[in-house]
């Protein structure tokens, strides 16, 4: 089922960003998404991705989630980097997924409760995970976003 806007998530849900690579599909768990729009999503990649240079050759993209309270749906678009370095990661790029189609997964015969379930283990990658998020918030309500 398509719908028309695009849900809202907890901080933290994994998605995974599918990009086009020569010859098959290429896909990766994020845990920095974030809702920038009814239909524009902002995610962090690291600069040594190879994902990264998969979207900078071929924009086509889909993002995946499935979480808790019932979220399960796939936004397909064009993503493309709207930022080379975050503030407070140098080596992280911003990138804008532009939802052109969401599909959503819910079912009425049964109900998501948990998606993948994850914590940090390193106090100092928690924090820069956080910093990396407020960073997307900060540029997803500047004038760059729509």
């Amino acid at each position: 089922m398509t719908t028309g806007e695009l849900p809202e998530w907890r901080d933290g849900t994994v998605a995974i960003l599918s990009t086009v690579g020569v010859g098959m599909p290429h896909a990766i768990p994020v845990s920095t998404t974030i809702r920038a729009g009814p239909r524009r999503v902002l995610f962090a990649l690291g600069h040594g991705r190879r994902s990264l240079t998969r979207l900078r050759a071929d924009p086509r993209a889909a993002l995946s989630l499935v979480g808790a309270d019932n979220v399960a749906f796939t936004a397909r678009g064009r993503a493309a980097v709207v930022l080379e370095s975050l503030g407070s990661a140098d080596n992280v790029a911003a990138v804008a997924l532009d939802v052109e189609r969401i599909d959503n997964h819910g079912r009425a015969e049964f109900e998501i409760l948990d998606g993948v379930r994850w914590r940090w283990l390193d106090e100092a990658a928690e924090r820069r995970d956080a910093q990396v998020r407020a960073d997307l918030r900060a540029l997803a309500s500047g004038p760059r976003t729509r």
